[in-house]
């Protein structure tokens, strides 16, 4: 068995050999974070496709991943010890902001297209490495200070708001939620993030997955009916690619590969999301990125693997 060396961290016991072996080098660990931000970037694609409303896809996509996650996470109990009450509070925070962030940005989705929504949903770039700094005293490195401002220009241009047509019908109400949706998202990487540093990544992990399912379920049945959650075979199957891709294995990558990066390096690199979620669109949805979008893209994935590299 081996520690984890990182100053200011829990400390807890890592079987060699084991994904959270790799996860703990900063090399493999910034692999296994750009891999998760990639994969999670096909869920706003799927969404799309699948034409579900904003509390159904969220619903269907914890849902269908939970028989995974539940004995991913049991197993995690029974090797390394199971969530106390204090970690048990922090889970359900998490979870409650999951189930925002998936919601507004479910709604974002069909509101300004699938590109531009996650695009606009990563203002967590910002947020996460403030709320580090504010709450842990976690400064971010010297490079993401300069890269920031390129960051944000990068973002800024791949959501095509340096333009004046852009996919889908962009709307003041989309573009709200999609920035809710992003603060939300803050929250609940933040969260995700100090649960890894007590080793309870999965089991965290999987209660916010559940917690989000049973809001979005509680949602539908206070606007209108339980019934709405039927949905034909075709969106069903794009809401479980939904569920493999991005809650099983993208958000798993995640969470355990943000851990042992710095806040601003995770942040940085989760910006591939957006960079992802472009491409999948242009290709299956006909969703056309301009020059401008694709030299966006471009200063986003520079400005990402310098701040990894910093780690």
């Amino acid at each position: 068995m081996v520690r984890t060396p990182r100053s200011g961290e829990a400390e807890h016991d890592i079987e060699p050999g084991s994904l959270d072996t790799a996860a703990r080098r900063p090399a493999m660990a910034a692999a296994g974070m750009a891999a998760g931000a990639l994969a999670v970037s096909s869920s706003s694609v799927f969404i799309a496709l699948s034409h579900a409303r904003p509390e159904v896809s969220t619903f269907y996509r914890c849902a269908l991943a939970m028989p995974v996650l539940v004995a991913v996470a049991w197993r995690e109990g029974r090797r390394g010890g199971w969530l106390t009450l204090p970690d048990w509070w922090v889970a359900l925070a998490c979870g409650a902001f999951f189930a925002a962030d998936m919601v507004w940005w479910g709604a974002a989705i069909l509101e300004v297209g699938a590109g531009l929504s996650t695009v606009l949903v990563n203002v967590q770039v910002i947020v996460v490495p403030m709320i580090a700094y504010l709450v842990d005293r976690e400064k971010p490195g010297r490079i993401m200070i300069f890269a920031l401002p390129l960051m944000m220009c990068g973002v800024a241009a791949a959501g095509g708001v340096l333009e004046h047509h852009t996919a889908g019908s962009a709307t003041l109400r989309g573009a709200a939620h999609a920035i809710a949706a992003g603060v939300c998202y803050s929250g609940f990487l933040f969260l995700l993030r100090r649960a890894g540093l007590r080793g309870r990544t999965r089991q965290t992990y999987t209660v916010a997955v559940g917690v989000a399912a049973l809001v979005a379920a509680g949602v539908l049945g206070f606007r209108m009916s339980i019934a709405v959650l039927a949905v034909d075979r075709p969106a069903l199957g794009w809401l479980l690619a939904t569920a493999v891709s991005g809650q099983v294995i993208g958000w798993l990558l995640v969470a355990l590969c943000a851990p042992r990066l710095s806040s601003a390096s995770g942040a940085a690199l989760l910006l591939l999301t957006p960079v992802g979620s472009l491409a999948l669109s242009a290709i299956v949805l006909h969703e056309h990125p301009s020059l401008i979008q694709i030299t966006g893209c471009v200063l986003i994935l520079g400005c990402a693997y310098a701040v990894a590299k910093q780690s």
